[in-house]
């Protein structure tokens, strides 16, 4: 059943909306997906914060026309999918990637990061780094750390001398006055 001209327009204005603060995406094909695989990228996707649409080509051109996906939606072909995310990249690149290992059907076409184009062996690096999470508690924890051997530091001169004055009064090394 062809879809209507108000219809197609509705469409990219409400991907167009979705896309305008969108850093980050991911086009996809897929062939022979079961409405339950599916279902499970669509859980995935979520869980790591990002959304996923299937698209007609020339819809997602025309709706990412002025953002910083643009360059990954012009000239697509085939059955075309895009998971997009206003937050983490590595989040939505690591279930993306886990997917397309359990679900040979499901393939990567282009990836946006942060407007950029980036590949799909670009796109299984992304993956494979640490979470925007995990690097600040590690660069938190290396911030912190010369401040806490400083710290500790400080802290030992009158801990060793309580420590040497208790042993002395112990053996009764001082004398009474």
């Amino acid at each position: 059943m062809p879809v209507s001209r108000a219809k197609k327009k509705e469409q990219v204005e409400k991907l167009s909306a979705d896309l305008k603060d969108v850093s980050s995406a991911v086009v996809a094909t897929y062939s022979k997906l079961t409405v339950a695989q599916d279902y499970e990228l669509r859980k995935a996707l979520r869980a790591a914060g990002a959304k996923y649409q299937v698209v007609k080509n020339t819809l997602a051109e025309k709706a990412a026309k002025g953002t910083k996906v643009e360059e990954g939606l012009k000239n697509l072909t085939g059955v075309t999918s895009i998971a997009y995310t206003t937050g983490d990249p590595v989040a939505m690149a690591k279930a993306l990637t886990k997917y397309v290992k359990d679900t040979p059907e499901f393939t990567f076409k282009v990836g946006v990061v942060e407007g950029r184009v980036i590949s799909i062996k670009e796109i299984e690096a992304l993956a494979s780094m640490p979470s925007k999470e995990e690097l600040m508690s590690k660069l938190l924890f290396l911030i912190n750390a010369p401040a806490q051997r400083l710290a500790t530091a400080i802290n030992a001169v009158p801990r060793n001398l309580a420590v040497v004055v208790n042993q002395a009064v112990q053996e009764k090394k001082f004398k009474e006055a």
